[in-house]
This record gives C-alpha cells, structure tokens and sequence, in this order.
C-alpha cells in the first residue's frame, strides 16, 4: 500500500512521531520582514525536470551562502480539515514553481497559488474532499497555462491564471480500481496518473489522458493475475504513488506498489503477482508494455518499489533507477529491462529473500517475526542524481508480524527510534561513497544545489550536506514536522510543512508553506 506508510500510525500509537493532523483550508500568509530579497528561477515539474533527478537548475544556493538563507514569508492552512489516520500531514506533495507563481495541492486535494516572492494567495480552487488512499503524495503538474491535477476520483485541468476548471473527468476509475492521490506527470500532450492501489481484486491502473480534453488514451492493469496470489488478495494490490519518468525513447516507467498480502497469503498461494514491487516500462503513446523488473516477487512486507523512476546514462549506456521500501536501489538497462546492479542502502536484518523463499516454498517462518526494512522502513521518498552519483535516504525502523494473518506488522520495540540514513551510490558501480546518519526519518526526499544535497527530517528540520562528503553544512528548525519533498527555485527553498500535532492541546504549529530566501 502507501509510500508514504500506513505503518505510520503504528509509529504514532508508539509514541515516537505525532499523531492526528488537522488538513487545510485557508488563505493567510505573512512575510518575515519589510524588505524581500527579489526571487528567481524556477521548479517546473515534481522532481524537478521530467528525467526525476531532483536537481536545482539554475539555483544559486551553495555551500558558501547557504547559511544566508532567511524565512521570507509563510502561507498557512488553517480550518476544520480532515483527519488523516496515518499521521502522515495535511501537506504532502511537492511544489511546483513558474512564471513567478507557487503551485501546491493539500490532503483535501485543495489547490493553490501563491507569489512565490511574498507568499500572498493569488488563487485557490476548492475542493474539501480527502485523499481515499492514506498519506498522499498528491500534487499538481503544470504545463503552459493549464495546472493539471486529481481528486481521489476525478482528473482535472484549471487555468493558470484563474483556478477556474477547464476539463474535470470522473469517469476514469471502474469499479474496484482504486483511487487516484498520485502527483501526475504532463508532457508531450500526454497526462500521466495512476489508481494508488485497487480494490478487491481490482488492482491498479496505470493510465495517460489527453492533455487538452482529459479523455482517456489507455489504461494498463498493475496486477494480471489470474495466479492464486492475485486472487487471494483482499483490500488491494498494485498501482503507483509518485509521479512516473517520462523518456526521451518515447517510453513511459512507473514505480509499482506492493500487494498488500498477508504472510499466510503469500506462504499458502505463493506467486510473482505481477506487476506489483516493480518498476514497469509502456509505450507512452499506446500503453504496451515494453519491459518490467520486479524487484521483490510475492512480497508481504509492504515493499513498495513505489519511487519516482529516474533517467540516466552510464558508460553510454542509457539506464533508469528505481528503488523503494525493499532498501534497495536498482540499475537497469533503460531498453531491456536487464538488471546491472542492485545495492541495499538503510538498514536490513537478513531477511531480505523471505518472499522468495516462500514462492519456492521453503518459508520456515516463526512468529513472533521481526523485519528490517519494516513497514516504514527502505526508501519512501524520492532520489537525486547529480554527475556521476545518486542521493537516497531511507528510513531505519524494524517491525514485527504477531500474526501470519494480518497485512502489515507492528514497531518491533514499543519505544521505537525514528531514525534514518542519507547515502551516495556510485552510478556506474552502485557502490557505496558516502553514508550519514541521521536522527530522524528523511521524508523530504533527496534535493541536489550546486555542491549541497538537501532534505527534511520528519521532526521538522531543514538539512543540507555536502554532496562530496555527507558532512551536515546546514540545519534549520522548521516551525512544524515535514512529510514532503522541498522545490529549490533559483535563490529560494519552498517547504511544506504539514503541522502534525499530539493532541489539540500540544500544537505543533500550524500546517503550513515556508519559503526561504537568499538576500
């Protein structure tokens, strides 16, 4: 299921995060001081540019000034909201920034733009409806003067400049498809999204609408069964939660979600249960499938191989890496399909091939069972890459089944510590250069400048490293907890902070977006 981890309410029960989350509804910003440094550049697709590399073109933002950086306004979301039961944050998404303007949709699938240099809303386009599927990401994509964008059950256009709808399609997702929350890609006339997960039995659906009306151009089903795993399936398998790459080869490669099964599931009707913990490659025009690599066969530890695959070529070879919840990053030959490498990157405790072993029936499995990457664990948010090396952070927590019978275990220790790990692969080799630790979970996903590589951690902290060491050269007290990827436009960072909060009676701030400047 979600990348952004149900797990997370686990987490919360134990004490170790926060809890319940008041999402969105309002328009207030206030700026941090009379005069405002004149912003620049720009962030124009989720990751950054349509390869998913997560890199700051053009930003000014180095090792030399970033201690500079100051708070130059903030953009709060207040108002009744929605409870999210995974404590994940009322913002999850990434901004988009163009043409001097902030794009941001929140957890009620609400959107909005803001004057990327004073924070003031411009426009906002309602819709108070609560993603289905749990943590998110959601997000907007946008192309010339169209912001493209979801609902849990409809697609939408608006224009630019206004908000006001162009084209809305609720007729999308048949019945037991699931729900969309997947922050889109648009490029070459195309609208890329895709169901989260499906519904009893349903599967997933992949899809590519019409840029210009919404119509639908073709779907492509993440699980093909009719294997006995498939349909042993309960709430759902399949689908994908960050936005797809988009290649020059005209091809289109989506990270696959896992097939929420339990161990008993997968030890009594074992099977691959394609195309689930897989990065999955289609024509972009027709929706063919080209090739997959399955990272993780007959997965039951909630394994996503769910992050935002990224193009890159090596030896001149063009290639796409892919990773997720597994800890695992992947190399593969961007025509075929074919495996290069593969290196375990956060923490693992050995039990790595237990999906396999099961499907060769060889599982001696005894509860309790504890595991690591746990639910939460590996990588749930996306990567970077700059030169010649990849950035990934993963998250360290083990987690324990009580039960052969329920989908998804438990924090191994009931005062678990939310810890993580920020680390350098070599692209050619997949070696490792670099490994930081650090003392909370890095949800805010890996985000390259010049010589710096940022990223959040979950107990609300901006971080940036040196790119050629991992030392930690930066750090900023955030005024809530973070559960987003940051957009590095020019000389500012945009961070949405989504104000998870213990109780009503111990705030942690207000939800809110957060741009830091360089004067």
């Amino acid at each position: 299921m979600g990348s952004r981890s149900k797990g997370l309410k686990h987490i919360v029960a134990a004490s170790v995060a926060v809890a319940s989350l008041a999402v969105v509804g309002a328009l207030q910003s206030s700026t941090a001081g009379a005069a405002t440094p004149t912003p620049s550049g720009s962030w124009p697709y989720p990751n950054g540019n349509v390869a998913n590399t997560r890199v700051a073109s053009g930003s000014t933002i180095t090792s030399s000034n970033v201690a500079k950086l100051k708070e130059v306004w903030s953009f709060k979301l207040t108002g009744k909201g929605a409870t999210d039961v995974f404590g994940s944050g009322s913002v999850t998404s990434s901004p988009i920034v163009v043409d001097g303007t902030v794009y941001i949709q929140d957890q009620e699938c609400n959107v909005y733009a803001l004057n990327v240099a004073t924070g003031a809303l411009r426009w906002k386009y309602t819709v108070n409806e609560p993603e289905k599927t749990g943590p998110g990401p959601n997000g907007v994509a946008v192309v010339g003067t169209r912001v493209y964008g979801q609902t849990p059950t409809a697609a939408f256009a608006l224009d630019a400049s206004t908000g006001k709808p162009i084209w809305i399609d609720r007729r999308l997702l048949g019945k037991g498809q699931g729900f969309f929350g997947i922050q889109p890609q648009v490029t070459n006339g195309r609208v890329y999204l895709a169901s989260q997960y499906g519904l009893a039995r349903g599967g997933g659906v992949l899809m590519a609408l019409d840029a210009s009306t919404g119509a639908l151009l073709w779907k492509f089903k993440t699980a093909i069964g009719p294997d006995p795993g498939v349909k042993a399936l309960g709430l759902g398998t399949g689908g994908a939660w960050e936005t797809p790459l988009v290649g020059t080869d005209g091809s289109v490669t989506y990270g696959i979600g896992n097939p929420y099964q339990s161990v008993a599931s997968a030890i009594d009707h074992p099977a691959r249960q394609l195309y689930t913990d897989s990065d999955v490659n289609l024509t972009a025009a027709t929706g063919k499938l080209r090739w997959y690599y399955q990272g993780v066969p007959n997965d039951f530890m909630d394994w996503d191989m769910q992050t935002s695959p990224m193009a890159a070529s090596t030896r001149g070879v063009p290639v796409v890496i892919g990773s997720g919840k597994m800890g695992y990053v992947y190399e593969m030959n961007a025509k075929t399909g074919k495996l290069i490498w593969k290196t375990p990157v956060g923490k693992h405790d050995g039990n790595d091939n237990d999906g396999l072993l099961a499907l060769d029936h060889k599982s001696k499995l005894k509860l309790p069972f504890t595991y690591e990457p746990g639910t939460v664990g590996g990588v749930l948010s996306n990567l970077a890459l700059a030169g010649t090396t990849i950035y990934v952070v993963t998250d360290d927590i083990a987690f324990r089944f009580h039960s052969l019978t329920t989908v998804d275990g438990l924090p191994a220790s009931s005062n678990p510590v939310a810890a993580g790990e920020v680390e350098a692969l070599n692209l050619t080799t997949g070696k490792v250069e670099w490994d930081t630790k650090v003392q909370s979970f890095p949800l805010g996903a890996a985000t390259v400048s010049n010589d710096l590589l940022f990223t959040t951690l979950y107990s609300g902290e901006l971080l940036a490293l040196n790119r050629t060491t991992g030392a930690v050269v930066y750090r900023h007290k955030l005024p809530t907890s973070t559960n987003a990827p940051i957009a590095i436009a020019g000389n500012t960072v945009i961070v949405p902070a989504g104000a998870l909060q213990t109780s009503a009676k111990a705030k942690r701030g207000h939800p809110q977006v957060v741009a830091y400047r360089l004067p």
